[in-house]
């Protein structure tokens, strides 16, 4: 998964152009102030400068709008505050997108290259897209228990805040003292939504109101014998910096300061606004206990699918894929012998301790150690499948104890433009019995290489394209490459072991579930209870997985249908190019071809290939 986008803030932080800007022009971060846009007679220059320069300046101006972004990328232009989510930001935001759009209409296309064309239909679809989902402004949970503001806070601070000088740690403290006046807006929206009835449902509450709780307990909010998480960074990145010991100190009495009068009272009103919020929300899970949920939830199924498919058509081709996993597993079974049902075979690889590491640190290295190694094997045979390859680096990470209760198994976060954070895998080890070694190869696939590492790394490095390209967001194409790329491990030699092939199926297994319960849920009206029961019984996983997944999905309606409609896409592409072009398909182009653009809803996917496939017969 990519939080991205899975970028973590994709739901939070200003969209630009209906994406989450995570970088800029490298050669314009020199400066620690915003860039200052030149001035240039716009009669001058032709169609294609015209349209570069609109491109440049929507995205910087959206970077500008976005401190949160920022500093993703390694931008330090307003680097102790944070984005402002108020409504009259959004409806500013709203304006300037419909100005956009209309400005970006005006271009005459006849005087714009192939390469123009399609930067301009995607700026349009996304512009588009982000004005359709504005309309659903408050339908979107401002708080859920998957990932919101009461853990965004400290862990953007801890992984994204970096502290180099006194300056940054200035910074961290500024960004300390405005979590109140943030948390003021968070709780202005969560009053907007209970005047309209909007509430996510009442068991996240307390998920919600204890990981709040968690970043206000210990050092200094309370008497401990720890460090708080926030406080044990904080001083952590002060210790690295060459200070005086007075001026290390005072910006130590500051930070406290801030952390007592600052953070932990604004964590308290959230809390109490929570605990309110809890006894009012309606019974149910899905989204088709709000306001016109059933609406909404289209929106979520055409914005994450990039498709026009409706609830019913999501739901039955989960099922179809459903069954054609359950036959492959079957043969898995046979092969390795065992005597048994299927469901008699989820149970034993759910349970048998071979497939686990223990529930300890050194388990929990281990597990770490193995990740990277699959992941480094598969680096060796990249070049053979594919011409483009990123430059950015890679790490594995545990996720971070205050935050992995409720977070999911693993995600990604991409590098930073300027070379200073390498992209993370995450792998989520708070319960070593629901991180199966079997399913280890494939997960690893999915998140570093050659899953969503490449395909965001060679995005924000590509060059003679927009930057707002790079970094515009279309779920179905970033997670369905992430599951395309676990079968293209299939097909590269890996999977020897069986049992790790078995974990290929279970995961590609768990996403086709997905297309059930994701439109069982919101659609249908499951509840969260027989919606985890499903999973239980169509899959190896355990009950504490479909548990944490069912949760997941209740937060963010239509984002799991993603996976499998977009690799299924994928997978019909590579198998009609392949019938068209015989001899003359190569694996390395048609790689290529696919992640040259950035990413691209479907139906673009579809054409470029489609072009790519021309092309070649030639």
């Amino acid at each position: 998964m990519r939080l991205a986008q899975l970028f973590p803030l994709s739901a939070i932080a200003l969209t630009l152009m209906a994406c989450s800007p995570q970088g800029t022009d490298t050669t314009s971060q020199t400066s620690q102030g915003a860039p200052s846009t030149k001035e240039v007679e716009v009669s001058q220059l032709n169609e294609s400068e015209r349209l570069a320069a609109f491109f440049d300046d929507m995205h910087t101006q959206g970077l500008k709008r976005s401190p949160i972004s920022q500093s993703y990328l390694g931008l330090k232009w307003d680097y102790g505050k944070w984005d402002d989510i108020s409504d009259e930001f959004q409806n500013k935001t709203r304006e300037l997108n419909l100005t956009r759009l209309a400005a970006l209409n005006e271009f005459d296309k006849e005087q714009l290259s192939q390469q123009e064309l399609l930067s301009l239909e995607i700026a349009k679809l996304s512009l588009q897209r982000a004005l359709t989902n504005d309309e659903f402004r408050h339908h979107t949970y401002i708080m859920d228990q998957f990932r919101a503001w009461h853990t965004t806070v400290p862990s953007f601070l801890i992984n994204i805040h970096r502290v180099e000088d006194k300056s940054d740690a200035e910074a961290y403290i500024s960004r300390l003292q405005g979590v109140k006046p943030l948390f003021s807006q968070v709780i202005d929206q969560l009053r907007v939504r209970e005047e309209m009835g909007v509430f996510p449902p009442k068991w996240s509450y307390d998920q919600m109101i204890q990981a709040s709780k968690n970043v206000i307990s210990d050092i200094p909010f309370e008497e401990s014998t720890q460090d708080s998480t926030i406080w044990a960074d904080f001083k952590e990145k002060v210790e690295a910096l060459s200070l005086s010991k007075s001026e290390s100190q005072d910006l130590l009495n500051r930070a406290r300061l801030a952390l007592n009068t600052q953070v932990k009272p604004a964590y308290e009103s959230l809390i109490a606004e929570l605990e309110e919020q809890q006894t009012l929300t309606p019974a149910g899970d899905g989204v088709w206990r709000l306001p016109d949920g059933d609406k909404w939830y289209q929106n979520r199924l055409n914005h994450f699918t990039t498709t026009d498919l409706n609830a019913d058509q999501v739901h039955q081709l989960g099922l179809e894929n459903v069954k054609r996993i359950h036959t492959q597993m079957e043969a898995i079974k046979e092969q390795v012998g065992f005597d048994g049902s299927l469901q008699a075979f989820f149970k034993f690889m759910r349970n048998d301790e071979q497939f686990y590491y223990p529930n300890t640190q050194e388990g929990r290295d281990k597990y770490l150690k193995e990740a990277m190694a699959y992941i480094d094997e598969m680096e060796k045979r990249i070049p053979e499948f594919f011409g483009l390859t990123p430059k950015a680096p890679m790490i594995v990470k545990r996720v971070e104890a205050f935050r992995e209760q409720s977070a999911g198994k693993a995600f990604y976060q991409r590098p930073s433009a300027d070379g200073s954070r390498p992209g993370i895998y995450y792998a989520n080890l708070y319960d070593m019995n629901s991180m199966p070694t079997y399913q280890m190869e494939a997960l690893a696939y999915h998140e570093g290489i050659p899953g969503h590492h490449m395909q965001l790394a060679i995005a924000q490095e590509l060059e003679g394209v927009p930057e707002f390209q790079k970094y515009v967001s279309f779920t179905a194409y970033s997670e369905g490459w992430g599951l395309y790329t676990e079968e293209l491990g299939k097909d590269m030699g890996f999977y020897q072991d069986p049992y790790s092939d078995f974990g290929r199926l279970a995961m590609e297994l768990w996403r086709a579930c997905r297309l059930v319960v994701d439109t069982g849920i919101h659609a249908k009206q499951w509840s969260r209870e027989k919606a985890i029961d499903y999973l239980v019984e169509n899959t190896p996983n355990s009950e504490y997985d479909a548990t944490k997944a069912i949760e997941r999905y209740i937060a963010m309606p239509g984002q799991a249908t993603a996976y499998m409609i977009g690799k299924l896409k994928i997978m019909e592409l590579r198998q009609a190019a392949k019938t068209e072009l015989g001899d003359k398909f190569d694996i390395r182009g048609f790689h290529d071809e696919i992640l040259k653009d950035g990413p691209v809803p479907l139906n673009i996917l579809e054409d470029k290939i489609q072009n790519w496939v021309n092309s070649q017969k030639g």
